[in-house]
């Protein structure tokens, strides 16, 4: 078991990418964005994916891209919100990596994603309903984490602070 890995989850928009860019240079780590890497490997945008493809295949793309990030060690990863759908996703991350769940309110998530052009899955015509949804059915596989911080109440800096202590402190008792 590697936990020389930080994987952070949670809904778009917690703060996953601004927070993970932060703590890996405190920690001279490198920052892998999960979004990001499939669209190197596809040449393709998520939102293209999702509608040439669907959500389906860009789910089994989210685990490939997974299992070959995690072969590599001192990384913070920034992963999609939903790839805790996924159990095998799951077990991955917990086992090689310290896991983080970054958290905030669905008001507040809204308020931060509702001019966002870039998130197919609320595009519709109630984005905060369909985020409320969304976290609804998420919520017990965010839970499954090593630490979790609520971004609604610390700010980058606060929340950089917070992880790395506890990832310190839980990476010399292991």
């Amino acid at each position: 078991m590697s936990r020389n890995n930080i994987s952070l989850i949670g809904f778009m928009g917690t703060g996953k990418t601004t927070i993970g860019r932060n703590l890996a240079k405190a920690l001279n780590y490198e920052f892998v964005d999960v979004d990001r890497f499939i669209e190197e490997q596809e040449g393709m945008t998520i939102s293209q994916i999702f509608s040439c493809w669907g959500e389906t295949y860009f789910r089994q793309l989210e685990t490939k891209a997974l299992k070959e990030i995690l072969q590599k060690e001192k990384q913070v990863i920034s992963t999609g919100g939903g790839i805790v759908i996924k159990e095998e996703n799951r077990q991955l991350l917990m086992e090689h990596s310290f896991v983080v769940a970054l958290k905030a309110t669905p008001r507040n998530l809204y308020f931060r994603l509702k001019e966002s052009t870039t998130r197919p899955l609320i595009q519709g015509p109630h984005p905060e309903r369909t985020i409320r949804h969304m976290m609804h059915r998420r919520y017990p596989y965010y839970n499954q984490n090593h630490f979790s911080v609520e971004t609604d109440r610390h700010n980058v800096a606060d929340s950089v602070s917070l992880i790395m202590e506890n990832y310190m402190e839980k990476r010399s008792a292991l």
